[in-house]
């Protein structure tokens, strides 16, 4: 049982920065976000930015709930790569104070990165919907 309550805490935490930035940033000001984006350099703004938010939501949601959290943590570790890229390239800025900020937006995206590599190669862990699935799986 507190094995469940944990790895339930654990998830949260996890995916609460990728379900806040979807439903509290990127959807209230789409517009925005993608004149951003395009500054950044990022191709077709407005198609890639609907599709973060899909892998935003739908990762989150099956992290959270631990449903095919593999495949959500893929769709996570895909949207963080590309975002890591395009808007923490720390080794491009000039100014000192900026490229301290951006270096540490880079790491904690690759903590992030390990979170999901975790996940993808564990599973969802205890108090998941993959595991009661595989224990009514196992009981038949």
């Amino acid at each position: 049982m507190l094995n469940s309550i944990i790895s339930i805490i654990g998830r949260t935490s996890i995916v609460a920065i990728f379900l806040m930035s979807a439903l509290g940033n990127k959807i209230p000001n789409y517009s925005k976000v993608v004149g951003y984006m395009a500054s950044e350099g990022v191709p077709a703004p407005q198609v890639l930015l609907a599709g973060a938010i899909a892998f935003l939501i739908i990762g989150g949601i099956t992290v959270l709930v631990g449903y095919k959290a593999r495949v959500g943590a893929s769709l996570l570790l895909i949207f963080l790569a590309l975002a890591t890229y395009y808007f923490h390239d720390f080794w491009t800025v000039q100014d000192a104070a900026k490229a301290q900020a951006e270096t540490i937006q880079f790491f904690k995206n690759v903590s992030m990165m390990g979170a999901m590599l975790f996940i993808i190669a564990n599973g969802s862990g205890a108090g998941s919907l993959d595991a009661l699935l595989a224990r009514r799986r196992a009981k038949v």
